[in-house]
């Protein structure tokens, strides 16, 4: 399931996301989030909607900072046979 809400009602410049996933995707669907280069946070949470892990990313934090967080997604991938990711989106300066 993906489902985009434009603002999120904040009034801000962002998007969110909502992505369903099973655990095993989960460490590489955030990788490949992490990669895309236009995510602001990523938050994971469980069947009952419950936040697990929320990861703010800001423009240049790379590699080693990175480190800790994914080694979190990865102990709740282990633990979560489904669960969901809502991905903030930046959006492009002057759309």
């Amino acid at each position: 399931m993906t489902q985009e809400t434009p603002n999120g009602g904040t009034g801000s410049d962002s998007t969110f996301e909502d992505l369903r996933v099973e655990g095993e995707q989960l460490l590489s669907k955030v990788k490949e989030l992490i990669h895309e280069g236009n995510v602001r946070r990523i938050i994971v949470k469980n069947n009952e909607g419950q936040t697990l892990i929320e990861i703010p990313l800001t423009l240049g934090v790379a590699g080693a900072v990175l480190l800790p967080a994914l080694a979190a997604v990865g102990a709740v991938a282990a633990l979560v046979t489904e669960c969901s990711i809502t991905v903030e989106r930046v959006q492009p300066q002057g759309s």
